[in-house]
């Protein structure tokens, strides 16, 4: 289960990387966008953080998500004064009203959770049948998961053996330590196999190494194979 206070002390860090990594923000704000679509309804984002990525979609599109759930309270005093009504709460321990939301979203925040069937389980109750529920982040199989599991085993991005291979500015190190990465299938058996979500759907962008990921902006493509970071799209049974 993810600590309460697990980003207190570090909401700083989180933005400061965005704005030092333009593109990559830039890159997985179209995913988010085009995961969504025109029209989401109403829509829940869990692990909002500091509602960075929620700021940016009022100004750049017609997308309008002024609810989160965040367990920090530093990251949530930063997403309120940027418009948004944030429950501090975990994925696990959030009360929600039930059949509730439209469209619910992990974006990144899956990461940073053990128990994804307790997590995903206890949200999904907030959904209306035929809601959507999208999982955003970096699945462990992918170029960057690898890496940021490579430089934690190796004690950090100063180990000689990551010479030549990091971006730029790489994710803060504080972050790796509170990890738990899943792969993307390992996400997709729990919502279809343990949930019952079906209509699965998966997009993906940050393809090119991570070395290279901030010199362009990428747009997003389907599918989840070659992607550093993977929008998995699925479907809450109707009754």
């Amino acid at each position: 289960m993810m600590k309460e206070a697990l980003f207190d002390g570090y909401a700083q860090d989180y933005d400061e990387w965005f704005v030092a990594n333009e593109k990559v923000f830039l890159s997985e704000l179209d995913l988010l966008k085009t995961s969504l679509g025109d029209n989401p309804g109403r829509t829940l984002s869990i692990g909002s953080g500091s509602g960075l990525f929620e700021q940016a979609l009022r100004q750049q599109t017609n997308i309008d998500v002024r609810e989160g759930v965040e367990p920090s309270k530093d990251m949530a005093a930063i997403a309120e004064k940027r418009g948004m009504q944030v429950r501090i709460a975990t994925a696990e321990t959030a009360e929600l009203p039930a059949d509730t939301y439209d469209t619910i979203y992990f974006n990144g925040s899956s990461s940073y959770i053990v128990d994804l069937k307790f997590a995903y389980g206890n949200i999904a109750r907030a959904l209306k049948p035929g809601g959507r529920l999208i999982l955003l982040d970096v699945p462990k199989e992918s170029a960057y998961g690898m890496l940021y599991m490579l430089a934690d085993a190796l004690g950090g991005y100063q180990n000689q053996q990551l010479s030549g291979v990091l971006p730029t500015v790489p994710y803060p190190e504080e972050f790796l330590k509170l990890s738990n990465w899943h792969t993307t299938q390992e996400k997709a058996k729990v919502l279809t196999q343990d949930l019952g979500f079906v209509d699965v759907s998966y997009y993906q962008t940050l393809l090119a190494n991570p070395v290279y990921t901030d010199q362009a902006v990428e747009e997003t493509i389907s599918g989840y194979n070659k992607g550093g970071y993977v929008a998995i799209i699925a479907h809450k049974q109707k009754n």
